[in-house]
């Protein structure tokens, strides 16, 4: 609920309760005069002013507390976005590389430069041991990267 909403909410139960307390202090008022034998001297008199000051300083403090609420804006929330940094792909020097090793980062390129262990093993027609021997030579030289995850490692291009 909005904050206007709420002290329009909040003002409305004080005029309600204002208009209760309004009527009581007339019906006791009707009471004590029929009642009271003393007249306006009656102490009964001097109760029913202090209850009624009271009574309407409890709805005068309610009356400014909704008021306080309907324009106090509510705390804004800020939205903070991380941008991603784009990381520069550097050019791989292939001339360096034989075929295999050429292959091999080849299907990791076209994998957007990271790929599963398992998938390279799919996608290169080679055995387990074969890429893990190649990756071993290519992690030496700095080129890719196998980080553990799970069950597998994934590949990814340095």
């Amino acid at each position: 609920m909005e904050n206007k909403h709420v002290g329009w909410l909040i003002i409305g139960i004080a005029v309600v309760m204002a208009i209760i307390v309004g009527i009581f202090n007339s019906a006791l008022n009707t009471i004590v005069d029929d009642t009271c034998a003393h007249g306006p001297e009656c102490t009964m008199y001097d109760t029913i002013r202090v209850q009624t000051g009271v009574s309407l300083a409890i709805i005068g403090i309610i009356v400014v507390i909704g008021l306080v609420i309907m324009f106090n804006k509510p705390a804004e929330r800020i939205v903070v976005k991380k941008i991603k940094e784009k990381t520069v792909k550097r050019k791989i020097n292939t001339n360096d590389l034989n075929g295999e090793e050429k292959k091999i980062i080849k299907v990791i390129e076209d994998s957007d430069g990271t790929i599963f262990q398992s998938d390279l093993v799919d996608n290169s027609g080679f055995s387990k041991v074969k890429i893990s021997r190649i990756l071993d030579k290519l992690e030496n030289r700095e080129i890719v990267e196998r980080k553990r995850r799970g069950m597998t490692n994934v590949v990814v291009l340095k």
